[in-house]
């Protein structure tokens, strides 16, 4: 009804056995649930103080940093009245809250320069805000892309409660942007990641192959590197000790979201750190990989164990790794192409003093918390529950293996496979047969959405696919569609489909739709075109259509390079040969042999994907007597999130499955 998107808090009480067996004796009947919409991130430390940037509705930017102990109240202070910096970071990629070890000091990180006041520009020079020139009013600035297009030269900030200031720590490289700010052991330091800049600014969002290091800068601005050239790194995080820092690292380019391997920096406090590989990038999946950022909290306390969640094949699991042995081992119970766990996806929040906290859900459980104690070897983890499901949905989900024909095969990554999950109606419909809408994106590890859930009771079967390229099946799987895109997807997606088809006779062939977004969006239309006679509906939210006219308007053009088989490099300028390979690759091409009605759905917004892509499609359907339907969301960006946008989407999409199904 707001047409804003609410977010609470409960309070849930555990009372251990012992600080020695690390068991839950009580969970405690939970408390209400208290709004914290406006609160966009807290930070807690031992004496529970909770600072939280805060913004008022008067169209000015005005930040509230407030310290808490226990119940009393510290210090509240007004940043922009204090004049030091901008706006104040509240997001994954670049935000941070962190307290110093005497809890005086807090970083965190915000824009250097904004406009402030009086439709004049200021810069930060020297300590202060100066009026800039007025030529320089109209001077471009650039941002980093989809979803942070107000982030542009972040900064990194200490507030010191005792005397109630602020201030920008200088010293960092001007060629880099930081973020993902944490203080060193004895706070007279700080390490950063700092996301390079030049020659301009490639979008992050989503994307894990961004050139960057990790960086440590002592408060005198004396700064050096701690990670290799070339590198795409991330997420670092602190041992209890102080002793070991980890983070994420990856390959600077290729596929924008890609298996990463686990660097470990030992000795901080000496000159000559030793680095070394704690997780390799996984080729071939037995464990398979990392894939996605690690929790603020991940160490276990005796600073030797680290847990993490990372996609693996169709699930998502719960992992642990021993600095020690290296051994990787599974803490979840969902790792088994099977549905008969209740979750199939395990989320780890946080770790505090070894109690894991973790949300848990399927495509028919919505998510709930569950905690247990990190085990000693060899023993398993004793799961509690905080609190069951208020629901579960009556409908069956199950995973598929796809294996392929020998003529599908990739000649240079051979023996792979995949998989897809199938969510069906429950309740029985005599000798009707169920239609299938296919569903793609590029990964679903069988957590809970609300589309999923909706959708078996409107009598449709839902079907994810997981096609090669999809992260959880290893390295090569990822690295098999480079130069494959809009032939080894399409055609992986036909397959899992077949296979549905042979494995349960209550699908219904007649009866097919393709729904996606972004390259699923891709997927479904290439669907429509290649295989005309197979697909009765499509519909399609900010879908690439032409690869070669997105090339010059997309945040993200090195992947435009890479998906269609060329490097990239900065200084790349588009030839006739790239070109022309964009354009075969794309579901434009296929467009005069559409026959299935299409909806498209569109971001006036969109950094990722230009909507003008989809209205390219929408005047080629038009212009053939195709039946076609756009819907224009002006003020949204590629993920179509804002929850009026969300609504319009979901009944529009439920209507035209219906109307042509």
């Amino acid at each position: 009804v707001r047409c804003s998107r609410l977010r609470y808090l409960q309070e849930f009480r555990l009372i251990s056995e012992s600080n020695t067996h690390k068991s839950i004796r009580t969970v405690l009947p939970p408390g209400p649930c208290v709004s914290v919409s406006g609160e966009p991130e807290s930070c807690y430390q031992r004496d529970k103080r909770s600072p939280a940037p805060r913004g008022k509705k008067n169209g000015t930017l005005h930040f509230v940093m407030s310290a808490f102990a226990h119940l009393n109240r510290l210090k509240c202070l007004n940043l922009t009245a204090l004049n030091k910096h901008g706006r104040v970071y509240d997001d994954a990629q670049f935000g941070c809250l962190s307290w110093s070890a005497c809890e005086n000091k807090l970083l965190y990180v915000a824009e250097r320069t904004e406009c402030l006041s009086a439709g004049l520009l200021f810069w930060f020079f020297g300590g202060t805000w100066v009026p800039m020139p007025n030529q320089d009013r109209s001077l471009y600035c650039e941002d980093w892309g989809e979803a942070l297009t107000n982030r542009s030269e972040p900064a990194i900030c200490v507030v010191d409660l005792e005397i109630g200031t602020a201030s920008v720590l200088e010293g960092v490289p001007p060629d880099v942007s930081p973020g993902q700010a944490l203080w060193a052991p004895g706070s007279q330091a700080v390490f950063f990641i700092g996301w390079y800049h030049e020659p301009f600014r490639l979008g992050l969002k989503f994307c894990s192959n961004r050139r960057s290091a990790l960086f440590k800068i002592d408060l005198c601005g004396h700064c050096e590197r701690l990670s290799g050239e070339n590198l795409s790194v991330s997420n670092p995080r602190l041992s209890p000790d102080g002793s070991t820092l980890i983070y994420l690292q990856g390959a600077v380019f290729g596929p924008h979201n890609q298996c990463l391997s686990l660097q470990q920096v030992l000795y901080l406090d000496l000159e000559s750190g030793e680095t070394s590989t704690l997780l390799d990038v996984v080729s071939r999946p037995q464990f398979a990989g990392m894939y996605e950022a690690l929790p603020s909290c991940c160490w276990s306390a005796d600073s030797q164990r680290v847990m993490f969640s990372s996609a693996c094949r169709n699930w998502k699991g719960l992992f642990l790794v021993d600095r020690r042995s290296k051994i990787v081992t599974s803490l979840s119970d969902n790792l088994s192409d099977s549905s008969s766990q209740l979750y199939g996806s395990w989320k780890l929040l946080t770790v505090q003093r070894d109690l894991m906290v973790v949300c848990c859900s399927s495509p028919n459980t919505p998510p709930t918390l569950r905690v247990g104690f990190v085990p000693r070897a060899g023993e398993a983890v004793s799961w509690q529950t905080l609190q069951e499901p208020l629901m579960t949905f009556d409908f069956n989900w199950k995973v598929l293996d796809v294996t392929l024909p020998s003529d599908e095969e990739n000649a240079n990554y051979p023996g792979l496979d995949f998989g897809a999950v199938l969510v069906k109606p429950s309740r029985p419909l005599g000798e009707t047969r169920t239609p299938l809408v296919v569903f793609i994106h590029g990964l679903y590890s069988c957590p809970y959405f609300f589309d999923f859930a909706v959708f078996p009771s409107l009598i449709l079967c839902l079907y994810p696919v997981n096609y090669r390229g999809s992260t959880g099946f290893g390295q090569h799987s990822i690295l098999s569609l480079i130069g494959q895109i809009g032939s080894q997807d399409v055609k992986d997606v036909q397959r899992a489909v077949l296979t549905a088809l042979e494995r349960d006779p209550n699908l219904d062939p007649d009866r097919l739709a393709a729904i996606g977004g972004s390259h699923g969006g891709f997927l479904a239309c290439h669907l429509l075109g290649q295989y005309p006679e197979s697909y009765r509906v499509c519909a399609a939210r900010n879908p690439v259509i032409n690869a070669a006219t997105l090339l010059g308007t997309s945040d993200i053009v090195d992947w435009r390079y890479t998906s269609a088989g060329f490097h990239y490099s900065y200084d790349q300028i588009p030839t006739a040969e790239a070109l022309a390979a964009m354009l075969q690759k794309s579901p434009i091409a296929h467009a005069a042999k559409i026959k299935a009605p299409v909806l498209l759905m569109l971001g006036g917004r969109d950094r990722r994907v230009s909507p003008h892509q989809g209205m390219e499609l929408y005047k080629a359907l038009k212009s053939r007597g195709s039946p076609v339907r756009l819907l224009w969301f002006p003020e949204d960006g590629h993920s179509l999130s804002r929850v009026d946008t969300q609504v319009d989407c979901f009944l529009n999409t439920a209507l035209w499955l219906h109307q042509h199904l």
